[in-house]
C-alpha cells in the first residue's frame, strides 16, 4: 500500500465508536409528535437490531428552500426556460466541496452530463485543499440493474480525470445487486454534518432538459448526516463480503462489462490504484470534525430499508404504516405511483407485481374508522422527459386515479364487510381525493408530452412529513429518507411545496364515484411469476427503474439466478 492508505490507517485505526451498537432508546425521541412517536415505537420494538443502520432518531435542520425541479414550476405559464435546473448539480457539488474528511454519494446510477462535470470539479477543489497526511475519503455507490451493470472502472476514470498525479484523496466506486434488489437511495453526506437527500437521481436529460420530470429533495444540516454515512456502511459491508468470497474474487478479475450468470453481482474500483486498498474504510463518527449541536435543530428520524441486502429488514415499510395509521385528520401524499409497473401502454401489471396491499389497508382503516381525509397526487402515466425513449425513462406506471381510488375502497370493503355501497360512495366523495400532477398550464408540456412526477413525499396531520427515495408502490430496493417531526418545519414544507402543487393539480375531474364503484371487482395485480424465466424476471425488474443506458452502464449483461 502507498503513503495515502498508510496515512488512512493511522488516522482511521482504533476501536469502534460507542454509538454504533444496537441501542433501542434515543435521547432525541423525547419530544416527538403523535406521528413521530408511532414511527419510533414501531422501529424501536420491531427493528431494534438495525438501529444505527437503517434507522435512527436524530436531529438537524432543513436548510433553505426545498430542492424541487423545475423550481417554481407550478406557477409557470410556459415550459421551463433553457438552463432551468442547472442550479441543482451545482448545489450538489457545492455540498461535496465542503468535505474535509469524508463524503458518501449514493444514487441509482452514475452521474452524467452537468451532474458529472460538477462533481468532477468538486473533487478537484477538495483535493487542492486536502493534505496528504490526512487523505480525504470519497465513496460513490450505485445499483447494478439487471441488463445494465455499472462499469465502475469507467465511472472512476471519468470522476478522477482532472485530478493531479499525486492526489490527496482516496476514492472508491462500487455497485451491487442481489436478485432483483439494488441501491435506490439518493444521498450526499459530508463529514457527518451536511446532507442532501430525496428523490433526485443524477441524470442530465431527466431533470435539466425539455419536459423534465418533477422531483423533490432537500438539504439538511446536523446529526442526521451521520445516519446517512452509517447506512452507506451497510452497503459497502455487503460489497466487501461478496467480493471477498471465492466467486467474488474470480469475478473481480473479469471486466465489468462481461455478462454474468449470478444472482448477486458486486463491483468495486479504487483510486489511486497503487495507493488505495481494494475496499474503502468504514465510516466512524469520531473520524470527522466535531461540531456542537445546532441550536435550531428539530427532531428527525432517518429511515430506510435494505431490500435484499444482507438479511432482509425493511424498517421504513413498517414505519410508514405506523405513521399512516396514526393520522387523525389528513394524509397528503405526493407520489410517482401507487399501482405496480405495467406492460407499456396497457393496464396489465407485470407478472409478479402487486399493489401495496399493506399501505392500502392502512389508508382504508383511517378513512373508515377516523374519517381521515386522504389526498394523493400522482404522475401522469407514460411521462417521458428529455426526448428519451420509454425504455430509458417512463414516469407513471399506467394506472388511472380511478384505479387507485378503487383499490383503496376495495380494502375498506374487505376489512369492513358490513359497509354498504352508500357508505362506500360517501367515503369516495367526502374523504378520498386523487389526481394527476398539473401546473398552471395543465398536465402536458407544449409539445404534448405529459408531465411526470418522481417525488416521494407525504405529510401526516400537517405536523410530520417524509422526503426520501422510497416509492410506495411495490419495488424491493434499498431506500433511505428522512422524517421531519416538527410542526413549524412541516408547515413550511407544506406551504412551499404541497399547497401550490395541490392548487393546480386537484380539479375534481380525475375520479368519478360511479367509475370507482364499478371497478371494485377488477383484479389489478400481476399474474404469478412462478413460470417466468430469469430473463423475464430481470426485464420486469428493470422496468421498475428509470436508469438511462449511459456509457457507464453495460447494456448486454445477461444475469440470471444461480
Amino acid at each position: 500500500m502507498g503513503r495515502l492508505f498508510n496515512a488512512l490507517k493511522d488516522v482511521f485505526g482504533g476501536k469502534e465508536d460507542e454509538d454504533s451498537g444496537d441501542e433501542t432508546t434515543d435521547v432525541d425521541a423525547q419530544n416527538l409528535s403523535h406521528v413521530g412517536a408511532a414511527a419510533y415505537e414501531c422501529l424501536r420494538t420491531v427493528h431494534e437490531d438495525v438501529h444505527h443502520v437503517t434507522w435512527d432518531v436524530t436531529s438537524g435542520k432543513v436548510v433553505g428552500e426545498l430542492d424541487q425541479t423545475p423550481k417554481g414550476c407550478f406557477d409557470l405559464e410556459d415550459d421551463p426556460p433553457e438552463g432551468h435546473s442547472d442550479w441543482l448539480p451545482e448545489k450538489m457539488a457545492g455540498i461535496m466541496e465542503r468535505t474535509e474528511q469524508w463524503c458518501d454519494v449514493m444514487s441509482l446510477g452514475p452521474p452524467d452530463g452537468k451532474f458529472l462535470e460538477c462533481m468532477k470539479q468538486a473533487l478537484v477543489k477538495v483535493n487542492a485543499r486536502a493534505s496528504g497526511d490526512k487523505p480525504v475519503v470519497f465513496r460513490f455507490l450505485f445499483g447494478n440493474i439487471p441488463g445494465m451493470p455499472v462499469n465502475c472502472g469507467k465511472v472512476l476514470k471519468s470522476l478522477t480525470a482532472d485530478l493531479p498525479d499525486d492526489p490527496s484523496i482516496l476514492l472508491w466506486v462500487g455497485a451491487w445487486r442481489n436478485g432483483v434488489s439494488w441501491n435506490h437511495a439518493k444521498i450526499i453526506a459530508v463529514d457527518g454534518r451536511y446532507l442532501h437527500t430525496g428523490g433526485h437521481n443524477l441524470w442530465d436529460p431527466h431533470y435539466l432538459k425539455n419536459c423534465p420530470v418533477h422531483d423533490l429533495s432537500f438539504e439538511l444540516e446536523g446529526k442526521v448526516a451521520h445516519a446517512a454515512h452509517l447506512f452507506a456502511n451497510d452497503h459497502w459491508k455487503y460489497i466487501e463480503a461478496k467480493q471477498r468470497h471465492f466467486i467474488g474474487k474470480i469475478v473481480d478479475l473479469m471486466p465489468d462489462s462481461l455478462p454474468m450468470v449470478l444472482k448477486a453481482r458486486v463491483t468495486v474500483s479504487e483510486y489511486p490504484d497503487d495507493e488505495a486498498g481494494e475496499f474503502p474504510p468504514k465510516y466512524k463518527k469520531r473520524l470527522v470534525p466535531r461540531y456542537t449541536r445546532l441550536p435550531d435543530s428539530v427532531p428527525l428520524i432517518s429511515v430506510g430499508r435494505r431490500g435484499q441486502l444482507h438479511t432482509k429488514d425493511n424498517s421504513s415499510d413498517d414505519a410508514f404504516v405506523a405513521m399512516i395509521e396514526s393520522a387523525n385528520t389528513i394524509l397528503r401524499l405526493g407520489l410517482q405511483d401507487l399501482g405496480p409497473v405495467c406492460i407499456p401502454k396497457t393496464k396489465l401489471a407485470l407478472p409478479g407485481c402487486t399493489w401495496p396491499h399493506t399501505y392500502l389497508e392502512s389508508l382504508a382503516k383511517v378513512i373508515w374508522e377516523k374519517g381521515v381525509d386522504v389526498e394523493i397526487v400522482l404522475s401522469n402515466p407514460g411521462s417521458i422527459p428529455g426526448g428519451l425513449s420509454m425504455k430509458d425513462a417512463n414516469y407513471g406506471n399506467g394506472w388511472s386515479c380511478v384505479d387507485v381510488a378503487a383499490e383503496i375502497i376495495k380494502k375498506i370493503k374487505k376489512l369492513y364487510p358490513d359497509a354498504d355501497d352508500d357508505q362506500l360512495r360517501q367515503k369516495v366523495a367526502d374523504n378520498l381525493r386523487v389526481c394527476f400532477i398539473r401546473t398552471a398550464t395543465g398536465n402536458q408540456w407544449s409539445d404534448g408530452n405529459s408531465k411526470g412526477m418522481h417525488a416521494k413525499h407525504f405529510i401526516v396531520d400537517d405536523v410530520c412529513c417524509y422526503i426520501g427515495s422510497q416509492n410506495l408502490y411495490v419495488c424491493d430496493l434499498s431506500e433511505w429518507g428522512v422524517i421531519v417531526d416538527d410542526v413549524e418545519t412541516t408547515q413550511r414544507i407544506k406551504a412551499e411545496y404541497w399547497d401550490p402543487m395541490w392548487k393546480f393539480s386537484y380539479t375534481g375531474d380525475d375520479v368519478d364515484v360511479q367509475e370507482v364503484m364499478d371497478g371494485l371487482d377488477i383484479d389489478r395485480d400481476g399474474e404469478d411469476p412462478a413460470n417466468l424465466s430469469a430473463e423475464q424476471l430481470a426485464e420486469a425488474a428493470r422496468a421498475q427503474t428509470h436508469c438511462p443506458n449511459t456509457d457507464f452502464c453495460n447494456d448486454h449483461d445477461s444475469d440470471v439466478e444461480d
